[in-house]
């Protein structure tokens, strides 16, 4: 039965470019995937792209292509990506000058549009999923609304002959899924193989968690050779069957217990996996280690699309000002509470307007709060005092509390550190699919 072999090159923005490399070089691919798109991202690459119309798209997208364009250029590998982020145009262009640069002539590179919805979802009536509210309510705090775009217009892509397709905010496992889509023919309504294409992408697009990144516990789930931690591979054939493997010889593993992990890995309901191009159905997916580092995994199914796209709405929520300051040697947390004590009086004797506060100490109750901290007296700890406020200035009044710490008590602090920074927030609506208008844009290098 055929086969296409997807590289994982990229599981967030900022993910290391030696695995992707690898694979590129060695992992005999078809497609190279980067999926390099949070939520949160999209709504900060809006604000660069408002001071810089040329800006917007991820910062590693030269870095990453003028990695892997030649190899993958000569291996006939093609590369998916959502690196286009806020500006997936302006991302292609600079990929052909890319391409130009390298002597790689004839490459023809598309441009993914239309997920951008902000001009009919920004001052709409939309829902917003997290509070009840309504768009329109959040005025001039709106900076971005972007559509989750389904595999369709990548795949329309590939099949007007695409060398790199680069989108901005799609479906993650679409980017897995439009390869397969393209490859075997797949219909749109075909819901089952879309089901197991999606769940192909869901285990692959958060790269290095799924061989042994996330997943390493020292003493429990020891994992070996995480420095030069290998991506993972997916040979999907053409009803869906999938293996997920890695280079020969990188490092990391790819187990029964690895995958198990990410299946599960931000799925709210496994029997009904909500996606632009399929509902998804993994509640009877099995997996058999077939060797080292390789496991099958089959049984996923599919159901039709709801009709409605997930828009990620992004605003200013608000300022978040924050100081630290570090304590060590005996009665080390004796000393950091009596400084948390020591900002907390502070900034009510000032007057500072805080909509919310924090005061910790990192290490000892800063992740699960006191209840569960132990009763081991620490030899250092670093305060932590946070707060959220309606304005920059307001702000920066809380870790200028914190750095006084340095001469006005208690003894023995060192290493101060303060901020204060605008909050991109994410809210959530749905609108119906048809408001999104996708289309692609092919340029030739």
């Amino acid at each position: 039965m055929r086969t296409i072999r997807l590289g994982a090159g990229a599981g967030y923005a900022g993910d290391r470019i030696e695995p992707a490399i690898e694979l590129a070089l060695h992992g005999a691919l078809d497609y190279l995937v980067f999926e390099c798109l949070a939520e949160r991202t999209i709504a900060l690459a809006q604000q660069a792209r408002l001071r810089d119309p040329a800006a917007g798209y991820d910062p590693l997208l030269e870095a990453r292509m003028r990695a892997v364009l030649e190899p993958c250029r000569r291996n006939g590998t093609r590369i998916v990506t959502n690196m286009g982020a806020a500006n997936p145009l302006a991302a292609a262009e600079k990929t052909q000058g890319i391409a130009r640069d390298l002597g790689l002539t004839g490459l023809k590179v598309a441009a993914v549009l239309g997920d951008d919805v902000l001009e009919s979802v920004g001052t709409g009536d939309g829902e917003i999923l997290e509070t009840g509210g309504r768009v329109r309510d959040l005025g001039n705090r709106v900076i971005s609304a972007n559509a989750y775009l389904g595999a369709g217009p990548i795949a329309e892509a590939l099949a007007k002959g695409a060398d790199v397709v680069i989108t901005g905010r799609v479906g993650d496992p679409a980017l897995f899924l439009a390869p397969l889509i393209h490859a075997f023919g797949w219909a749109l309504d075909d819901w089952d193989r879309l089901g197991r294409g999606t769940l192909a992408g869901h285990l692959l697009e958060c790269a290095g968690q799924i061989t042994g990144g996330y997943f390493a516990d020292p003493g429990v789930k020891d994992v070996a050779g995480l420095a030069r931690l290998g991506f993972p591979i997916g040979i999907v054939d053409e009803e869906g069957g999938i293996e997920i493997t890695k280079v020969p010889g990188s490092g990391g593993q790819v187990t029964l217990a690895t995958c198990k992990e990410q299946l599960l890995y931000e799925v709210h309901d496994p029997a009904r996996y909500l996606q632009p191009d399929v509902v998804a159905d993994f509640s009877e997916v099995t997996m058999e280690a077939i060797g080292p580092d390789r496991v099958r995994v089959t049984g996923g199914r599919g159901a039709p699309a709801t009709g409605l796209l997930k828009v990620s709405v992004g605003l200013i929520d608000s300022y978040i000002g924050e100081g630290q300051i570090s304590y060590a040697g005996p009665g080390a947390a004796a000393r950091g509470r009596l400084a948390l004590d020591i900002v907390r009086e502070r900034l009510e004797i000032t007057g500072v307007q805080a909509s919310e506060l924090r005061f910790d100490l990192i290490g000892v109750d800063s992740l699960h709060g006191a209840g569960l901290a132990g009763e081991t007296e620490p030899y250092e700890v670093r305060v932590r005092v946070a707060g959220r406020c309606d304005s920059l200035g307001e702000a920066a009044r809380i870790g200028n509390e914190v750095e006084t710490l340095y001469t006005n008590g208690p003894a023995g602090g060192g290493g101060a550190w303060k901020s204060a920074r605008e909050v991109v927030g994410v809210l959530s609506v749905l609108v119906p699919a048809a408001l999104a208008r996708p289309s692609v844009r092919m340029i030739e290098a």
